[in-house]
Formats: structure tokens, C-alpha cells, sequence
């Protein structure tokens, strides 16, 4: 399957908060929506499962208008929405049953995915006795209970210690190798660098960057270099980098314990290091600079910070 969404426009009142918006994402892959807050994301989830209606542009799937109620979808919302005062099972079997499963079928699943999040000790609980992390993993127990086609997850690893954090990695991991079509929003972007083969990056409502994260990174890192030293410190180093090198190099940043340069020359790489070593600069570090997912993200939507 591919969905494609092109040129989404959305207003409240006289206010637009979706510019003709586009990405598409395949199965067997994980599209990685980014954005701060109030950048758009959860107004383009909430038109994708049809909560809202756009004012423009069309959603498809393998070329035809996709109709969310045809299809199996699991959502899993930032606003968690089970019921705190009903057990993790007669909720579950309930929202299965919502969704077009048997009740046998849903007990089923229910019992299943249970297992899999390693919580089916309290499958007779009520969920408000169970701990954020796991009332959390009965979240995405519900989210997938129906074996969906497609899978949209808003913030899935808030409130996760380390170990049931892996179990939700292992879990999502799953799901894209199952051939699922699956849509990652997080602010935490070591675990959308280790899904999401592409990114879309949203800011006020517009696509500020999109595509291939490893082609990102790569035209990210292009013309410039990491170095650090072992007896000068980053911000001496970078001086002394602005005022001896400025012929070859400008200093970008300073991050913790190393400097990022930009060649002023496309083949500048070796006429750097020989000056380095004139100069007599006891280097610790010397490489190709490849930023981080954060770094770009801070770059692109990062414009009131």
C-alpha cells in the first residue's frame, strides 16, 4: 500500500493551520512526522482518521481517495483515551469489538497482545491500578488489537522506563518488518532515527524538509567537518580555528566537546588538516561531520529559538 497526501490545507475559522501540506508513506516502511508543538501534526493525524475534515488537497491510497473507515487502522493518540475505572480486558475485548472483531475474537487478540507486552498479569485489573508505563503499554495493546493495516503513533514512548521502552521498540519494529504501514510522531528523535527510513518535518503548518533521512544527513554533513583537541578547549579551539584558519574554514558551532567547521573550499578537507598540523593543533578528532536527527530538526524548526 502507499498513502499519499497532497497539498492538505486546514482552517480554523479564518486561520490556516495546514499550507497545502505533502509525504507519502509505503508499506513495510515508517514515515517519521515531526514538528514542534503546534507545528500541525496532530491536525494532519486527525484528518488522516477523518476526526477532521481538511479544506483542501486529498488524501489517497494506491491512487484512490482513502476512506479511513474501510480500513484497519490503529491509532494510538498523545491524549490517552481508555477508561481508568474499567478492567485492561473488558475494555480491550470492547474497543475490538468496536472495530469490526467477534467477541471471541477479540478476547483472542486481547489475550494475545497482552503477552506480547508482557502485562497479562493484569488483565483483571482495572487499568488506573496499573503503573504510567504499563497502563501505556495496554495502549498500544488496544492500538493493535485489531491487526491493523496501518499505524499511527502520537508520542508512544512517553512515560516508558528503559526496559518497557524496548519491549515497545521490539513491538514497532514488528509491525514495519509485518509489512504494516506505519506513521511515527515523537520529539524524541533517537527512536525515529532507528525506525523511519524518511521524515517529514513540519513548521507552522508547512514542510520544511522532507525525504530520505540517510540523503538528509548526507546533504546535511556536506562541506563540513568535526574536530576536537586534547589540550585546547572548544571554545579556545574555535577561536583560535576563526582567527588562524579563516582562509580555509568558518567556525559553524561549538558542541560540547567539539567544534563543527564549514569547508570554504569543496576540496578543502587535506589544505585543513596540513594547517592543522603546522599549526600544531594536538588534534583528538578529525572527520567528517554527520549530524544528528536533533541537529537538523533544531536547524529547520528551530526558527524561534
Amino acid at each position: 500500500m502507499k498513502l499519499e497526501v497532497k497539498n492538505l490545507k486546514k482552517s480554523f475559522g479564518e486561520k490556516e493551520v495546514l499550507h497545502e501540506i505533502s509525504f507519502s508513506v509505503e508499506s513495510g516502511s515508517a514515515l517519521g512526522l515531526l514538528g514542534r508543538n503546534g507545528a500541525g501534526k496532530t491536525t494532519t493525524i486527525r484528518i488522516l482518521m477523518d476526526v477532521f475534515k481538511s479544506n483542501g488537497g486529498e488524501i489517497l491510497l494506491d491512487g484512490r481517495p482513502f476512506r479511513p473507515k474501510e480500513h484497519g487502522i490503529g491509532y494510538l493518540p498523545e491524549e490517552r483515551g481508555l477508561y481508568p475505572k474499567k478492567t485492561v480486558s473488558e475494555q480491550l475485548i470492547y474497543m475490538g469489538m468496536l472495530r469490526g472483531l467477534t467477541a471471541r475474537q477479540a478476547k483472542e487478540n486481547m489475550k494475545k497482545w497482552l503477552e506480547r507486552m508482557e502485562v497479562a498479569e493484569y488483565e483483571n485489573r482495572k487499568l488506573e491500578t496499573l503503573s504510567k508505563g504499563n497502563q501505556q503499554k495496554v495502549q498500544l495493546a488496544q492500538t493493535l488489537i485489531c491487526d491493523p493495516e496501518i499505524v499511527i503513533l502520537d508520542e508512544p514512548f512517553s512515560g516508558l522506563d528503559p526496559v518497557n521502552s524496548q519491549i515497545l521498540k521490539d513491538v514497532i519494529t514488528e509491525q514495519i518488518q509485518d509489512g504494516r504501514l506505519v506513521i511515527f510522531s515523537s520529539h524524541q528523535m533517537s527512536y525515529v532515527e532507528e525506525f523511519c527510513e524518511d521524515i517529514v518535518i513540519l513548521n507552522h503548518g508547512e514542510v520544511v524538509l522532507s525525504g530520505d533521512l540517510k540523503e538528509i544527513k548526507r546533504e546535511f554533513g556536506q562541506d563540513r567537518l568535526v574536530l576536537s583537541s586534547l589540550n585546547e578547549a572548544p571554545g579556545k579551539l574555535a577561536e583560535r580555528l576563526s582567527s588562524t584558519f579563516d582562509d580555509l574554514l568558518e567556525v559553524e558551532k561549538i558542541q560540547k566537546d567539539r567544534v563543527i567547521i564549514r569547508k570554504k573550499a569543496p576540496d578543502g578537507k587535506t589544505a585543513i588538516l596540513e594547517r592543522l598540523l603546522q599549526e600544531k593543533v594536538d588534534l583528538e578528532f578529525f572527520g567528517l561531520y554527520e549530524p544528528s536527527l536533533n541537529d537538523i530538526f533544531v536547524e529547520k524548526a528551530g526558527d524561534d529559538l
